[in-house]
């Protein structure tokens, strides 16, 4: 059993899924272009990668192409009036919360995503108040696969990187964790790319539900 202090969340595809309210942005950026909606499968598996990634699906720009950058803003502001509408959290993560919190077991979150989107986001799901650290590329110097998020957090909560779970549904989110010497959990729930599946990313634990996360913690950690 592996003494556990602190459980640590990446946000979007992991702890709450904010595909809907992305894929909305994605197919308003579309129409605004002429161009018809995509399909949510494809927005969805692409959400992981940020705003950039997804007006290269959009509108078939690259970065450093000429209105790339208008169009990426475009699509923030766009992300920003439709924060919270559809996004919530997954299926059993609720409990899993709820679960943490009885057993005095402090959570946070480490995200790629910027504050300004992020922090909305948790209090119109009213989980600002109730997770103890939330780390955004704002608050470091280097984002994941960097430690440096991961450890800021560990510091904030006062908990060993080594007594700490993170869970994550991309490569990076897992090789963040193992570089901070955290142990590891891939949620296949995630918004997993089909070319890069999460059983290849070696991390300590694996689910394919939300559900399956509290065994995993009873089974293999005390805290």
């Amino acid at each position: 059993m592996i003494p556990l202090e602190a459980v640590l969340f990446d946000l979007d595809g992991t702890l709450i899924d904010t595909a809907p309210d992305f894929a909305v942005a994605v197919n308003q950026l579309r129409q605004r272009h002429d161009q018809p909606p995509l399909a949510y499968a494809d927005i969805r598996a692409t959400v992981s990668h940020g705003a950039r990634a997804l007006v290269t699906l959009a509108l078939k720009l690259k970065e450093g192409d000429h209105h790339f950058e208008a169009r990426r803003q475009e699509l923030l502001d766009l992300y920003e009036q439709h924060l919270a509408v559809d996004t919530c959290l997954f299926p059993g993560m609720k409990e899993l919360l709820d679960h943490l919190e009885q057993q005095k077991l402090p959570w946070g979150i480490v995200t790629n995503k910027p504050r300004r989107y992020a922090e909305p986001i948790l209090a119109a799901l009213k989980l600002n108040e109730r997770c103890a650290s939330l780390v955004c590329p704002d608050d470091v110097s280097r984002t994941k696969p960097d430690p440096e998020p991961m450890l800021l957090a560990c510091q904030q909560i006062q908990c060993a990187p080594t007594r700490t779970l993170y869970l994550g549904d991309h490569r990076r989110d897992i090789e963040a964790g193992k570089n901070a010497a955290m142990k590891t959990l891939a949620v296949n729930y995630g918004y997993i790319e089909a070319h890069d599946p999460a059983d290849s990313w070696q991390a300590d634990f694996y689910v394919d539900h939300a559900n399956e996360i509290m065994a995993v913690l009873n089974r293999h950690f005390k805290y």
